[in-house]
């Protein structure tokens, strides 16, 4: 779908697995009206057709078919089922921000904070799922774990509702999986693995056989970076954590990161942090 809708969940927090349940509808049945849940909610039709609408959008949900409405949206049914109709409804809460449409977001937001390792969960609001089969196996182990005590299932749980979510993030890339964004996501894991090197615009493209422009442009287009600026921010990532885990000297950091001058890596350090290298281990070491 070249048009389709991504709610956007920025970790952390993660969302949380509250509940679900499978419903089963005779023809005429329809769904309820609400509003205002307070609380996510994902559907799944396994037989049928569940005809639902969410803020003036309207879906006919067939076999297969996956919706996910807002805590803050109007459902309510467009119709009636016209057969048997039978479908998984998921409940899960979400304490940090989300947004629909997807926006772009940089891999690495601005942070002052140690280890900040910020991840962008994205999700459709409505697919035809390729992985039914897996996505109902997992609703019926959740099923299956409703009436054993809290205490004993909450970690099987939360890992199958993650497990849960993956599968619903490898659902909604098709559209992600060009050559643009897969080149990216090179360039990203070739930054990761070399960072302590020198790398330039004609390294990566020696590396992954494309020319410097288009690379630059394909960062650009799927990180809102350059991969220079990608290698810069990370290496300014990596040395916040050994200012914190080491008592190493701060020419020593610098030149572990990848800065041969201790001079620039403390100038460049001040611009992205605000601080200097040294100020900022005084934060958090004492």
């Amino acid at each position: 779908m070249e048009n389709q809708q991504h709610y956007a969940f920025e970790l952390p927090p993660a969302p949380y697995y509250l509940g679900c349940g499978k419903s089963d509808y005779s023809p005429g049945e329809q769904h309820p009206n609400r509003r205002h849940l307070g609380i996510f909610d994902l559907l799944l039709v396994v037989k049928g057709t569940l005809l639902i609408g969410e803020n003036g959008r309207s879906w006919e949900l067939a076999e297969g078919h996956m919706l996910l409405l807002s805590p803050d949206g109007h459902h309510y049914p467009t119709g009636p089922c016209t057969s048997e109709t039978v479908f998984y409804w998921l409940h899960f809460e979400n304490a940090g921000p989300w947004t629909l449409p997807e926006e772009t977001t940089t891999l690495y937001p601005p942070s002052g904070q140690p280890f900040a390792n910020r991840y962008t969960l994205r999700i459709p609001q409505a697919a035809g799922l390729a992985q039914v089969t897996a996505a109902c196996r997992i609703f019926d182990e959740l099923l299956g774990l409703a009436a054993v005590q809290r205490s004993s299932s909450f970690w099987q749980e939360m890992t199958l509702f993650m497990q849960l979510l993956q599968l619903l993030e490898q659902e909604g890339r098709p559209h992600h999986s060009s050559p643009v964004r897969q080149l990216a996501e090179k360039t990203e894991a070739f930054i990761k693995q070399n960072y302590q090197k020198e790398l330039t615009n004609e390294t990566l493209s020696a590396a992954l056989h494309f020319h410097s422009n288009y690379i630059v442009r394909c960062m650009k287009d799927v990180y809102g970076c350059t991969p220079m600026e990608y290698l810069h921010d990370y290496r300014i990532d990596q040395a916040k954590r050994l200012l914190i885990n080491t008592a190493w000297p701060i020419a020593q950091i610098a030149e572990h990161v990848g800065f041969a001058y201790t001079p620039y890596f403390s100038s460049c350090f001040h611009r992205k942090i605000g601080v200097s290298p040294l100020r900022y281990r005084k934060q958090y070491v004492h």
